[in-house]
């Protein structure tokens, strides 16, 4: 008889959303990140020769991430400081060494609603006293200042937010992230900010990465959204150094640090941010446009607020909403997309919103048409059968 006795925990709803469904020959309208490039495309465009691979020493890297990744990151970041950057396994690994080390029990946390779940995750694991901040609070590029001031009170330790917002791609212009700055300066609290998809934007201009100047604020970035590198698995915090080498005991008991074969594509890929970004960010517009001609061509079945950043948005769809359906309505809604036309989406019950599904617009264009084609099929056979 066994004498295993594995902790149960459940998992994420969109980790294992995609575990359980994403695979071969799927239109993927899901993704919060652009198409990833090939390693071939990311060696031609960031200029690396094959004699800079071979010269690599497959020796150990350091706790904060090598040096050459770590002036790339803050050059572009964290107004040239690389002492206040961490490099991390995925921007994942930057808010779990931050945030577990940064909050204590019975801490009063404002968290926007609908957020990342790693993002609510470590608060709650720490005991913190959490405080929404909700989305109907965030309009024409600022959070609506009577909420700022109800929201975030003296005594608050940490405000942690997400813009463009994933899944709805609502952001802040530059003056409603001065005046977010300027209240959790006043309060005392630290701005927790996840930038993941910050310079993507639609309608203001990319925001400044608000721990650009120092104070207390921690930033994450990560190369699996804008940059089209998901599957290096590189982010990073900017953050005061007291915190950063205070995650180095977590840090020491778990992944120690990178390779230094990813951290020289890392750097490399950083100086060549443009680029990468660029090119991915312009498809991304394109599939944008159609999203919205589409959007008002089904207007009678789905309510789409423009997202404002990003590559996704938040499509509610009217059927569930208006029946006030609960959150296994739209699990079974998409669900059946998926086995009807091989289109995936992500529900919105994993980010607390019931009756819509996450859709990303940063994918190759002709698998982003395909697959709104299958979603159009579907609304309308749907119709046809009521």
């Amino acid at each position: 008889m066994s004498s295993l006795r594995p902790r149960r925990e459940e998992p994420p709803v969109l980790e294992e959303w995609y575990r359980r469904h994403l695979g071969p020959d799927i239109h993927d309208i899901s993704s919060s990140g652009v198409h990833p490039y090939t390693f071939a495309e990311i060696r031609d465009l960031c200029r690396i020769p094959v004699d800079d691979l071979d010269r690599i020493v497959m020796d150990d890297s350091v706790s904060q991430g090598g040096a050459g990744v770590r002036r790339a990151i803050a050059d572009r970041y964290a107004g040239g400081d690389a002492d206040r950057v961490l490099v991390t396994h995925g921007s994942s690994e930057a808010i779990a060494l931050t945030l577990s080390t940064l909050l204590h029990p019975g801490d009063r946390v404002v968290l926007q609603e609908g957020i990342y779940h790693s993002l609510g995750h470590y608060p709650r694991a720490a005991g913190c006293d959490l405080v929404e901040l909700p989305a109907r609070a965030v309009r024409d590029g600022a959070i609506d200042p009577d909420v700022l001031a109800d929201v975030i009170t003296p005594g608050t330790a940490a405000v942690i937010v997400n813009f463009p917002h994933n899944p709805t791609g609502v952001t802040l212009s530059g003056q409603g992230l001065k005046a977010l700055t300027e209240r959790t300066a006043e309060t005392g609290a630290v701005l927790v900010w996840d930038a993941a998809t910050a310079e993507i934007a639609h309608r203001w201009d990319v925001l400044p990465d608000p721990g650009a100047d120092g104070g207390d604020t921690v930033s994450y970035g990560t190369f699996s959204k804008t940059f089209g590198l998901p599957g290096l698995r590189v982010g990073w915090a900017v953050a005061p150094e007291e915190l950063i080498t205070s995650t180095y005991p977590l840090r020491d008991r778990t992944t120690l640090f990178l390779s230094p074969l990813v951290e020289l594509v890392a750097e490399r890929a950083m100086r060549h941010a443009d680029e990468l970004i660029g090119v991915r960010a312009a498809e991304a517009r394109r599939n944008l446009a159609h999203l919205t001609r589409w959007t008002a061509e089904h207007a009678d079945q789905v309510r789409l607020t423009p997202p404002e950043g990003g590559v996704c948005a938040l499509p509610v769809f009217r059927e569930l909403e208006r029946a006030q359906a609960g959150p296994e309505a739209v699990e079974r809604f998409c669900l059946e997309l998926l086995a009807r036309h091989r289109t995936l989406l992500v529900p919105g019950t994993a980010f607390g919103m019931p009756h819509g599904a996450r859709l990303g617009f940063g994918g190759p264009e002709e698998d982003f048409r395909a697959g709104l084609a299958g979603l159009s099929d579907f609304l309308r056979t749907r119709g046809a059968g009521r």
